[in-house]
């Protein structure tokens, strides 16, 4: 979790709370999206993996003979926004980002040219277990940079609340940043 602080949120001023909070939900709009890119993808190459065990056992008529017609599936399921609690669509946010330049898309894309995802069909059972794995580890590893970074921003809420709830911050504030702006 490279993009978040580590200091106890006590210690921040309201405005570096509310900003660092900001920061990291933004961040987690590009983790979000390359977690389900990555899950994506994982399925696919897991689809073809199941289509070649289906058809060595001989059902190739209850499989699609390639992993085509897993796509609109597998994006229907993964490449949607949503919520963290619900798993339902999460509204759209203002993008702030721009996919290419994040270095975990770069790393996502890096693993799938390295493994031949391009070319799932044409891989050797062991180049697709290696990209199975490869990929599996890569969603390990944002799945675990997601959950720190919603623990932070826990923490971060938590705090911000109690402040409003002991009156620590006028609620006012709450609509305000100072400069008449509305906060994030």
């Amino acid at each position: 979790m490279s993009d978040t602080g580590a200091g106890d949120p006590t210690a921040l001023s309201l405005t570096d709370l509310r900003a660092e909070r900001s920061a990291l939900q933004d961040a987690d709009d590009v983790v979000s999206y390359v977690r389900r890119a990555a899950q994506a993808r994982l399925d696919l190459a897991r689809a073809e993996a199941a289509r070649r065990v289906l058809a060595a056992q001989g059902v190739v008529e209850a499989v699609d003979p390639d992993i085509s017609g897993e796509l609109r599936r597998v994006l229907s399921n993964q490449l949607r926004p949503r919520g963290p609690a619900t798993g339902a669509p999460r509204p759209p946010r203002e993008e702030r980002f721009d996919m290419g330049d994040d270095e975990r898309a770069r790393e996502l894309d890096q693993i799938c040219a390295d493994g031949g995802f391009s070319r799932l069909g044409g891989l050797t059972d062991d180049e697709l277990s290696g990209l199975v794995g490869a990929l599996e580890a890569f969603e390990r590893a944002i799945s675990d940079d997601r959950r720190q970074r919603f623990e932070r921003i826990d923490a971060l809420s938590a705090e911000l609340a109690r402040r409003y709830r002991d009156g620590e911050v006028d609620v006012d504030s709450l609509f305000a940043d100072g400069n008449g702006n509305d906060p994030q």
